[in-house]
């Protein structure tokens, strides 16, 4: 298999000022930053929930905010016409408890025909993304606020994350994943300066949209590399 510093390097793990919370960066800022090290591309994930996005309000209005991080790390990258790909993903969130999950393949359109989908659970999601062609990983599954989720409603887990104010007993997740039989993504969990391309996957083609990205990690069609041991 070719080298990491061969392959293209993207970023699954990136959270915005503009639409999380706990993002302390704006969105070009971190894309620039991001084309400085090196790498294609990155998959803007921000914080998807009711605790993040709230429940009151019109729809609309929840999803034009959500999806303003995203609309602005894209356009940065157009801007800067290096052919730095920005993929739509999310950190989304269920009522019940604190796990998270990544999810990618979605659209814009994706967040109008499913309203209010972070009040639904798991093995929903699990149902449309099956018929969507997304993909959904466990994000950190052993924080002290999460916990393992049924692997029939996942397509893989997050093995490493790179976020350094969090122990995410990265060593865990990797026996989880291997157990499981899924696929293991690392991502550095960007939300402040210091989080920087902790890490990366690296892809031999750059997925040209967020379909084929979701399509390419669901397959296992990555290298990982960690930058910084965490």
């Amino acid at each position: 298999m070719r080298g990491i510093m061969e392959m293209k390097k993207v970023e699954l793990h990136f959270h915005t000022d503009e639409s999380s919370r706990c993002g302390k960066v704006p969105a070009k800022d971190g894309v620039r930053m991001y084309i400085e090290q090196g790498y294609a591309g990155l998959a803007v994930t921000d914080h998807f929930s009711e605790y993040a996005c709230g429940k009151e309000g019109p729809w609309e209005d929840i999803c034009s905010r959500f999806l303003e991080g995203w609309r602005l790390a894209k356009e940065t990258a157009e801007s800067a016409g290096s052919g730095f790909q920005v993929y739509l993903g999310m950190e989304i969130r269920f009522p019940h408890d604190e796990n998270d999950f990544l999810v990618y393949g979605m659209t814009e359109e994706f967040f109008q025909k499913y309203p209010w989908i972070y009040e639904k659970e798991l093995p929903d999601l699990y149902q449309i993304a099956e018929k969507e062609g997304l993909t959904i990983i466990q994000a950190h599954p052993f924080r002290s606020v999460c916990f393992p989720a049924d692997p029939e409603c996942l397509h893989g887990i997050e093995i490493f994350n790179g976020n350094p104010r969090h122990d995410s007993h990265n060593d865990l997740a990797r026996a989880l994943g291997e157990q499981a039989g899924l696929p293991g993504t690392a991502g550095s969990d960007f939300h402040q300066v210091q989080d920087l391309a902790s890490c990366c996957v690296g892809f031999e083609k750059l997925p040209e949209d967020g379909q084929e990205l979701a399509e390419a990690i669901r397959q296992g069609r990555f290298t990982r590399e960690i930058f910084r041991g965490i």
